[in-house]
């Protein structure tokens, strides 16, 4: 499958793609110029995208995409806007224009019904919009939740759903994993789930 990663080089994404890799799966990298791409496994495939303008050909010949960028903390609700809400309903968009199969979106916990009373709630209203944006899609999907991220690897025991801790924490390479899980596990198609790591 033709897999793009949006978010690619990122921290999250950096994970997705070599564990991709380590699988035998061929990840294309969504990378915009400038990008680091250095830490990307040797031989990874790109396509240059940006999703603050989304060229039409972005998704073509693309079966999946996972979506696991984000304007990064500290860039203001303008950046947070352009990226995490309307960056992701455009790729979303040119998904669904170019008929992929799947789409998997990096979420946050409490976007589901954000707090604005949060410190964090611009940016969980503008995951939620985007959220509810992919479920109106008419596109197969799974949206995941995580609870405060780590840069750990974990390994690979999580929890998900009602039996989320909010106050736990998810390893970043477990959170990796299941996003690639999500691709084409049945069981996991049109949900949308909490998710927490777990000894």
């Amino acid at each position: 499958m033709q897999i793009l990663i949006a978010g690619a080089t990122g921290n999250t994404g950096l994970r997705i793609v070599s564990q991709m890799t380590e699988q035998g799966h061929h990840p294309i990298a969504m990378v915009r110029e400038g990008s680091d791409t250095a830490g990307l496994p040797t031989g990874t495939q790109t396509r240059a995208g940006d999703l603050t303008k989304i060229s039409d050909d972005l998704c073509e010949n693309i079966d999946a995409v996972i979506f696991a960028a984000g304007s990064g903390g500290g860039s203001g609700k303008e950046m947070t806007d352009k990226v995490d809400r309307d960056g992701a309903k455009a790729l979303v968009d040119n998904a669904k224009k170019h008929g992929v199969n799947r789409f998997v979106m990096l979420s946050s916990f409490g976007a589901g019904d954000p707090d604005p009373e949060s410190d964090l709630a611009h940016y969980m209203q503008a995951k939620h919009d985007a959220d509810q944006h992919l479920k109106s899609s008419g596109l197969d999907y799974t949206i995941l939740r995580p609870v405060a991220l780590t840069e750990e690897d974990g390994d690979r025991h999580y929890v998900l759903g009602d039996e989320v801790d909010p106050n736990g924490e998810a390893a970043r390479g477990d959170v990796a994993a299941l996003l690639i899980r999500a691709v084409d596990d049945p069981d996991l198609l049109g949900k949308t789930l909490a998710m927490q790591s777990v000894e």
